[in-house]
This record gives structure tokens, C-alpha cells and sequence, in this order.
């Protein structure tokens, strides 16, 4: 099967040359579906079309051009003098309608962010619907990266806008080179989980540069791991960490979805105790095979979707109650843990069994029950636990010293293999590890670290930054701000509707923004923002710009509980007194009745802080951080609190909007 990304590539010149008969037979040749009589007609007219449009005009056209991380196909891309032409035909349309408008803004905004040649080249995306009576005249304004607003076109006014693109300044660029350049896509976990379960691989829709961890590298590990246990008939427990967004929950999806045949003696399945995050997840997969299906000609219904999705994505809560119930071994040799560190401690665990499941006297941690499930196996099993560093945010949550120390106690036979990174401080591990070092089963490998942020695809520095800043490391976030602000625009303001003009602005085609909150942001309520409404996910992650529940709407804030492990691509951050900045560090507020309090508890003080730490390391292109200006009139809502924190950011760098 050929690898070039084009299922037809030529010359102009060959192209007008050939039939449309020939023409079609070579995008035929790369279908992986039947050609529905429609497809055909539709390429047929795409084909006539772009004859007409590409007479005189000197370049290459590519048919079918794949985009791995989208999942899709661009109709046509012309390469012509300094230019990328990406056209989007709707054959039979009579209107430009908006999805249409952001699907071919999203080609274009993808082959300038993730393809290697396009970085410095001007593209122009155009929108053809065939049967428009109306097509722009001119090229629209480019913005500062080169990407072109859509314009819109019909047949006739197709070669008019190619001809304008073709006669940009700029260098010529060699379309051969083009063609095999490097694709290095930082997929959102939801496309990385639509694109895995469409059986993409997980070196076709990630980085591959030098200064990214290959996530290949870890997946690779971890599945000489399965294969050996399986073969030696051994059991194993693997420790991946990774800074925020380096691709933690990828690797661990990557391993469900190549292993989520339930015949399979090797089946898999991915647990995690985030309920927005499988939520999210399993409705991404079902609309995602649904219409894929859908646009093969095949009719599914979402309810047999969902089951298979349901098997091998699972709420940990589930998984558990299922050991509860039976003594049997359960069904997957193969269990991965995302976001270990969030399991609940002896304490938690021993509370919710007496409370919830009349099992008074329950001793073990949910690490070690869980660990003790899958070892009912009697020949082998697998646990692979995904680690976040300061990412506990919520009471109960044992930190990843629980599974060491259940390991250590419990199960001498098991082999270990750690990161070496486990041992910094923020994975709260240290003394867990030490007492585990004279085990002899005991393995440390680099490969189980991911060390490269993959959602700031535009900046590497935006998780150092965000750590140095809740740490009060003035100058470690002042210096590293400096790398930051060089491509992933962060602002700071007083005024709300600033804040979402901002990401507003911002975004293009169907980039992904919305409003976020600490959980513990009481009181933001005269600013129309109330935390105690408790937002949908599915609806706030996934539904479009016409749905009101949805992100784009910037109405209802999701706080770090519904979005730990996602992200969007532009964030509006809201900072409320709950933590304020002072001379000597952070002040942890919690609001009780008609005042704040202020909170004591270690633990609750660092869920506190870690709930920023989520909130701050969101989004993936940018974001503008809203501190209210506060009010003197209103008891709680003091202005010197907010001002504090507002004067803080600003210390480090951060550039104000309304200055």
C-alpha cells in the first residue's frame, strides 16, 4: 500500500493532460472503502472542475491529501509559486454554509501548525460550493502566520482566486519536497483517541521531531513488557510519568485500542477514576464511528457502538466493583490506570466500603485491591499506571507512593518498572522508591517518561512556567515566560468581556474555546460565573458553536474536575479569591457560608494549588487569565485580594490588556 499522503499527485501540466476517466481510476486505486455511484460523481465534478480552474496556472495538484490527526481528507491542495492552495469542494451545494467554511480553515490551520514544509508559506483555504451563483473576487486578509481567511468560490470563479494565491510573494516552494515533508501533528486526546480507534498508529498521529519524547518509544516499551509477561507467564506493574500534556493517557489509549478485541488473549482495557474524561472519551469514539461509518454508506446505531467502546474505556469505580462482586480473576490480563495518582487512599477507601458498600472493616487502599484483582490471574498480568505530577485535586486521592507501598507490602513475585522521574518531588514518591530499591525485581527506564508537553505544541516552556509560577519562583517564571510568549500568547486582564473578546479573536475555524474556573471559585457570581452548576463534558467539550451548553458559548465555566486530562485550544482562565498571592507565597481560602475561611489542612491547601496547576495548563495555543477587579462595597469580594494576585502576574511579565 503506498505511503505518499496524496492518493493522486501530478504536475499541472500532466494533470490537464490526462483524462478525467485516468484521473479518477488513480484516486480509485487508494479508496479503503467501496465508491459509492455519489463518490464517483462527486470526484468526477471535482476533477472537471479543477481542470478548468488550473489552466495557465504552473504547480502540482494533489488529490485526497490525508491529514492523519484530523482523521480526514483535503479534496484538493495545490501547490503553486510560494503558495498552498487547499480547496474544499461541496459538489451540489448551492450555499457556503459556516461548517463548511471552518472545516477548510481547519485544513489550512493544520498543514501550517503540523506540516513541516507549510510552516512559512502562505496558505489560502477556499471553499467551492458548485452550484453558488456567488465566489469573491479577492483573497481575504492573511493573519500574522500566513493563513489566509476562506474565501468562497463556485466553478467558475475557482481559477480567478488559484491564479491571485499562485502570485504571492514569497519563496517558490518545491512541491516534491512538499509532498514527502515531515506531518507532526500534537493531536487533542480526543481526535488521538477517534484517530486510534480508527486504527490509526500512534507514530501517524504524534510529534516526531528531536525535541519530542516519541511516544512510539513508550507504547513500544510497554509492549515488549505485555509480551514478555505473557510468554514467561510473569506479572508486572509499569510506572509512565510525564510533564502535563505529554501524551500520558495517548500511550495508554494506544495500548486499549490495539488490544481492545475482548477474544484477544492479551485484551487491555483503560481505567481511569476521571468520570468527564471516559465520558468524553466514549461519546468522541461513538460520534466519531458513527459518521465515519455513515459516510461509507453503512447505518450503525450509537447504542452498539457505545457497547464495544464501553468495554475496553471504563470508569476505575466500575472495574473495582467488579472484584467487589466475584472472586473470579477479571477479564483483562492487561489493566491501565490513568491518572494513578488519583486513587483513593486506605482512609477514602475504607469510608466509601463501610458507607456504600455495608463492608465495615475494609482495610486496603484502592491500589491494593486493585493490584490484588488483576494477580487473581493465575499465569499473567499487566498493570500499567499513568502519573501526573501534582494533579491530586480532590480529598482521598493517595498520590503514587500508595501503589508503591502496596506493591512493596503485598506482592513480592511482581516485577517493577519505574521512571526515573517518579523520584522528583512533585510525584511525591521519594521515600516509596528508596524502601523499594532492594528488590530485585526492579527496574528504572527512561523510556517510561514522556518529558515534552505535546498540548503546547506552540511552546514547550508552558508547564515549566505554570509550575515556577505556583511555586513562587519569580525568577524561574520571568525567564521562562520569555520562551513562552514567543508563539503561545498568554494575557492578563480585570475585565471579563475582554477576556472572552480575547479568545474569541483568537481562535479560527473550529478551534475549541471555553471558560474555566477552580471549583472553589465561589465567588465569581457577579461576573455571571457559578461553579456550583455543574456542566455537562460531553455537551461543553463536544457539541458546536450553535449549542448553548457547549465551551464556545463562554456561559458556564467547567472547573478542574471536568477538565483534568482534556484541553482546549484557547482558555479563559478566571482567577477568584479562593488563592491569593502574598508576601510570603500563596493564601488558600475556602468560602463558607458569607465569608471566606481560610484553610488549614496540608492536603486540602494542595489540592487547592493543584487545581490552578489543571487550570493553567488547559489549553493548548494560548490563554487570557481573568482577575476580577473586586468590590469595596461587598465584604467578600475585597479588591486588595484580587489585586495582590492581579499585581503578581503582572511582576512576572504577564501583558495586560486594558493597560
Amino acid at each position: 500500500m503506498s505511503t505518499d499522503p496524496a492518493w493522486f499527485a501530478s504536475d499541472v501540466g500532466a494533470f490537464l493532460k490526462q483524462s478525467t476517466a485516468s484521473v479518477l481510476g488513480r484516486v480509485a486505486e487508494r479508496s479503503e472503502f467501496e465508491i459509492t455511484p455519489s463518490q464517483r460523481d462527486a470526484w468526477v465534478e471535482e476533477i472537471d472542475a479543477l481542470r478548468a480552474a488550473l489552466d495557465g496556472v504552473e504547480g502540482w495538484v494533489f488529490l485526497e491529501f490525508v491529514v492523519p490527526r484530523l482523521g480526514s481528507r483535503i479534496d484538493a491542495v495545490v501547490v503553486a509559486g510560494a503558495a498552498v492552495v487547499v480547496i474544499e469542494f461541496k459538489v451540489g451545494q448551492e450555499a457556503h454554509r459556516r461548517g463548511d467554511y471552518n472545516q477548510v480553515w481547519d485544513y489550512a490551520l493544520d498543514l501550517k501548525n503540523f506540516h513541516l514544509a507549510s510552516h512559512h508559506a502562505p496558505i489560502v483555504p477556499i471553499l467551492v460550493a458548485t452550484q453558488a451563483t456567488t465566489s469573491d473576487s479577492a483573497l481575504s486578509e492573511s493573519a500574522p502566520d500566513g493563513v489566509f481567511r476562506p474565501v468562497v468560490s463556485n466553478v467558475a470563479g475557482l481559477q480567478a482566486l488559484v491564479t491571485l494565491a499562485a502570485r504571492l510573494p514569497g519563496t517558490a516552494i518545491d512541491p516534491l519536497f512538499w509532498e514527502q515533508s515531515q506531518y507532526r501533528p500534537t493531536p487533542t486526546i480526543i481526535e488521538a483517541a477517534q484517530a486510534l480507534y480508527a486504527r490509526h498508529s500512534v507514530e501517524s498521529i504524534t510529534r516526531n521531531d528531536a525535541g519530542a519524547q516519541n511516544l512510539a518509544q513508550t507504547s513500544e516499551y510497554i509492549e515488549t513488557l505485555i509480551d514478555s509477561a505473557k510468554k514467561q507467564r510473569r506479572k508486572i506493574i509499569a510506572f509512565v510519568t510525564g510533564v502535563p500534556g505529554a501524551g500520558k493517557t495517548l500511550v495508554g489509549l494506544n495500548i486499549a485500542t490495539q488490544r481492545r478485541d475482548p477474544l484477544e488473549p492479551a485484551h487491555a482495557v483503560f481505567l481511569s477514576g476521571n468520570g468527564p474524561l471516559v465520558a468524553v472519551l466514549r461519546e468522541a469514539l461513538v460520534r466519531d464511528e458513527v459518521a465515519r461509518s455513515a459516510a461509507e454508506g453503512i447505518r450503525l446505531r450509537k447504542g452498539v457502538v457505545g457497547t464495544k467502546v464501553k468495554a475496553f474505556i471504563q470508569n476505575v469505580h466500575h472495574f473495582r466493583d467488579d472484584g467487589l462482586r466475584s472472586s473470579a480473576a477479571p477479564a483483562d490480563h492487561v489493566v491501565i490506570f490513568d491518572e494513578a495518582q488519583r486513587a483513593w487512599n486506605g482512609a477514602m477507601t475504607a469510608d466509601f466500603m463501610a458507607r456504600k458498600k455495608k463492608r465495615p472493616g475494609f482495610t486496603q487502599s484502592e491500589p491494593e485491591f486493585l493490584i490484588s484483582y488483576v494477580d487473581r490471574h493465575t499465569d499473567w498480568g499487566v498493570v500499567v499506571c499513568l502519573v501526573g505530577g501534582g494533579q491530586e485535586i480532590n480529598r482521598g486521592e493517595a498520590g503514587i507512593s500508595a501503589w508503591l507501598d502496596a506493591v512493596r507490602a503485598g506482592f513480592p513475585d511482581w516485577e517493577v518498572h519505574i521512571s526515573p522521574e517518579l523520584a522528583d518531588s512533585e510525584y511525591a514518591a521519594g521515600s516509596a522508591i528508596e524502601l523499594l530499591k532492594g528488590r530485585s525485581r526492579l527496574a528504572f527506564e527512561r523510556s517510561l517518561h514522556l518529558a515534552t508537553s505535546m498540548r503546547s505544541f506552540r511552546a514547550e516552556h508552558v508547564s515549566r512556567f505554570v509550575k515556577a509560577l505556583l511555586d513562587c519562583d519569580r525568577s524561574a517564571a520571568r525567564s521562562t515566560l520569555q520562551d513562552v510568549l514567543a508563539r503561545y500568547p498568554i494575557a492578563v486582564t480585570r475585565d471579563l468581556d475582554r477576556a472572552k473578546d480575547w479568545v474569541r479573536l483568537h481562535a479560527r475555524g473550529s478551534e475549541r474555546f471555553g471558560l474555566i474556573a477552580s471549583s472553589a471559585a465561589n465567588r465569581l457570581k457577579p461576573h455571571a460565573i457559578d461553579v456550583r452548576f455543574e456542566v455537562n463534558p460531553i455537551h461543553w467539550f463536544l457539541n458546536d458553536s450553535k449549542d448553548t451548553r457547549s465551551s464556545y458559548y463562554l456561559e458556564d465555566a467547567a472547573t478542574e474536575f471536568q477538565v483534568q486530562g482534556l484541553e482546549v485550544d484557547w482558555a479563559c482562565v478566571t482567577w477568584d479569591a479562593d488563592l491569593r498571592s502574598g508576601t510570603s507565597g500563596w493564601s488558600h481560602h475556602a468560602f463558607r457560608g458569607d465569608k471566606w475561611t481560610n484553610v488549614k489542612h496540608p492536603d486540602r491547601r494542595q489540592y487547592l494549588v493543584n487545581a490552578y496547576r489543571v487550570l493553567l495548563t488547559r489549553a493548548r495555543q494560548g490563554m487570557v487569565i481573568f482577575v476580577p477587579p473586586g468590590d469595596r462595597e461587598d465584604h467578600t469580594r475585597r479588591p486588595e485580594w484580587y489585586d495582590q494576585t492581579f499585581n503578581y502576574l503582572r511582576e512576572l511579565g504577564l501583558p495586560q490588556l486594558d493597560a
